[in-house]
């Protein structure tokens, strides 16, 4: 495909990834300020240029094919490397500006980046800050993401990797729970306590422990399980049972002590522990928003006792 042909194709393949993103022609052509029908057309010509069909249009909604689907991907790969070449000139002089999405599990964000945002905010007034809240999986390209935190023994490939500390799982239980069932001195003394799990799948009620070359696995049970740390940090507070926490969310709680640390000389392996790391797309330019926000979190993050 000879250079002309493949610069006319650049606008019907932004076009094609806002239909995609509004999810119709109806949608998309009042973002844009055209016509549903030309959005179609631009979209016909697309298919016929690149010999695939991109969408399957019905009287309800529009629906993605497999090719369509790779073709999508591709376009966000070509828009963010468009969005680079904008911020090209001005990116290591310019006074720091625009939007940045950064997102971040549910109670890190919550906990530990909130009461940053607002003094942040104060700091570079000519920036837009977006949070997302999100424990699942993350593509930065797709998602329109500029950075991520992690909390992970396991950090994504192919982006850069910041570290900013470390989070441990804790095991905790309120004073007056212990002092009515025992604390547990061993992993297997769970067996004969009730337990808050997340009761997000159907092994999380499982925990695994280790110590040395020693290693347990305990199918904990209780009658309380909720995915959402404050309010399963709620139902430890009022004794229904042990419950796991990233050290972030307990240490408040420990320090006051209305909760208790139990089989501290274990280690849980689970999910949300590890590394406390800061991931983005590499790029030659960094955008002066996201240099300062980098630096502005490391800064204050570093002073945040996450350690284990």
């Amino acid at each position: 495909m000879d250079t002309n042909t493949l610069i006319a194709l650049m606008p019907e393949l932004a076009v094609f990834k806002i239909v995609v993103d509004e999810g119709s022609f109806t949608a998309a052509a009042k973002k844009l300020g055209v016509t549903p029908s030309a959005l179609s057309k631009q979209i016909s010509r697309l298919e016929t240029t690149l010999s695939a069909k991109l969408l399957e249009r019905t009287t309800r909604k529009l629906v993605i094919t497999q090719s369509g689907r790779g073709i999508y991907d591709q376009c966000c790969t070509i828009l963010q490397a468009t969005k680079q070449v904008v911020e090209f000139t001005s990116s290591e002089h310019e006074t720091p500006s625009g939007s940045l999405t950064v997102a971040a599990p549910k109670a890190f964000l919550s906990i530990v980046l909130q009461p940053l945002v607002t003094p942040f905010l104060t700091q570079y007034p000519n920036i837009e800050l977006k949070l997302k809240a999100s424990d699942g999986d993350i593509d930065l390209i797709s998602e329109g993401i500029d950075v991520v935190f992690r909390l992970t023994e396991k950090p994504s490939e192919g982006l850069v990797l910041k570290q900013i500390g470390k989070v441990r799982l804790s095991l905790c239980a309120s004073p007056d729970y212990l002092a009515q069932r025992g604390t547990p001195r061993v992993p297997t003394d769970l067996l004969n306590h009730d337990c808050i799990y997340l009761g997000e799948t159907t092994t999380d009620h499982i925990w695994d422990f280790v110590k040395d070359d020693e290693f347990h696995s305990i199918p904990v049970k209780g009658r309380y399980a909720v995915n959402h740390s404050q309010m399963r940090l709620k139902g430890v507070l009022d004794g229904l049972g042990i419950g796991i926490f990233p050290d972030f969310v307990i240490k408040r709680a420990l320090e006051e002590g209305s909760v208790v640390e139990v089989l501290d000389d274990w280690t849980l392996k689970g999910n949300y522990q590890g590394d406390i790391v800061l991931q983005f797309a590499q790029t030659k330019f960094m955008p002066a928003r996201l240099r300062v926000f980098i630096d502005y979190v490391s800064e204050h993050l570093s002073q945040y006792t996450v350690e284990s």
